[in-house]
């Protein structure tokens, strides 16, 4: 089952992100094939990041919520709010 993940980072921790990006980058390219979208939110002059979207294939509420746990960058303490919903795809048609 399809879920989004909405992750907001905590203001004042762009250090945070940079240091845990390697790792971050590790940890979600080992679900490459379960991932529908991926990548940051941006500042309006897309100059910043700010959070992360993640569409994503997950087992169940459970799986999707492990993944955040595991992350390194919600471990490293960068995330001010982690929202998971369930999803579906309308477009494009799969």
């Amino acid at each position: 089952m399809l879920f989004h993940i909405h992750c907001v980072d905590k203001p004042g921790h762009a250090g945070v992100r940079t240091d845990n990006r390697s790792a971050h980058l590790g940890y979600i390219g080992a679900l490459q094939d379960r991932i529908v979208a991926a990548g940051p939110t941006l500042t309006e002059d897309g100059a910043a990041m700010t959070g992360s979207v993640f569409l994503i294939d997950f087992e169940d509420r459970a799986a999707a919520e492990a993944f955040c746990a595991g992350d390194p960058y919600n471990k490293s303490g960068l995330f001010e709010t982690v929202t998971v919903s369930r999803w579906r795809q309308v477009i494009p048609k799969e």
